[in-house]
C-alpha cells in the first residue's frame, strides 16, 4: 500500500497542437468574423473554409460544381438558425455519404427548443451550443471547442 504523494518523476510535455480543418456553415458576417478570428491560431494549425449556408456547404463538401475539399473537415459548425430545414436535410444528407459521416459536427446557434436539440442529436452531432449573447463569453466558448479538438483524436 501507497502512503504518501506520488513522486514528481514523470516528464510532462505540452500538447502538441495539431492541424485542424473546419467547415464553419455561418450566415451572419460579424460571427464569422468572430469565429475565424477566435480559432486562428499562430501556428496556422486550423484551416477555416467557410459557407454561408447548409446547400453551399454540402456542395463544398462533396465536390458539386467545384472540386471537394481536400483533406474533408474533421470538423463542422453548422449555425442552425441560418436554415433549420436546410440544416437538418445537411445533417441528414452528411450522415448518409460514406465519405463525410464521420465528420464531427457541433451545432452553434442563438436559439433553441428541446426538438431541436433531440432531432439534431438524432443525426449523431457532437455537441448543441447556444452562443453567449456576450463577447467574452462567446471567445471563452471557442476557446474550449479549441482546446476540446486540441485533446481528442479526430476521424482522417
Amino acid at each position: 500500500m501507497f502512503n504518501g504523494p506520488l513522486p514528481l518523476t514523470s516528464t510532462f510535455t505540452v500538447l502538441q497542437s495539431k492541424q485542424v480543418h473546419i467547415l464553419l456553415v455561418e450566415d451572419d458576417p460579424l460571427d464569422v468574423a468572430t469565429i475565424t478570428g477566435a480559432l486562428h491560431d499562430r501556428e496556422g494549425e486550423t484551416v477555416i473554409h467557410v459557407a454561408h449556408d447548409a446547400e453551399k456547404a454540402l456542395d463544398m463538401l462533396q465536390g458539386n460544381g467545384q472540386p471537394a475539399l481536400v483533406p474533408t473537415p474533421q470538423i463542422i459548425l453548422l449555425n442552425l438558425k441560418s436554415s433549420e430545414q436546410d440544416s437538418m436535410s445537411f445533417l441528414k444528407e452528411l450522415r448518409q455519404d460514406s465519405r463525410l459521416r464521420f465528420c464531427s459536427v457541433f451545432i452553434m446557434t442563438n436559439q433553441s427548443t428541446k426538438e431541436d436539440i433531440q432531432k439534431a442529436y438524432s443525426f449523431n452531432v457532437a455537441g448543441y451550443i447556444i452562443k453567449p449573447i456576450q463577447h467574452d463569453s462567446f471567445l471563452e466558448c471557442l476557446a474550449t471547442l479549441h482546446s476540446y479538438w486540441n485533446l481528442i483524436e479526430l476521424p482522417y
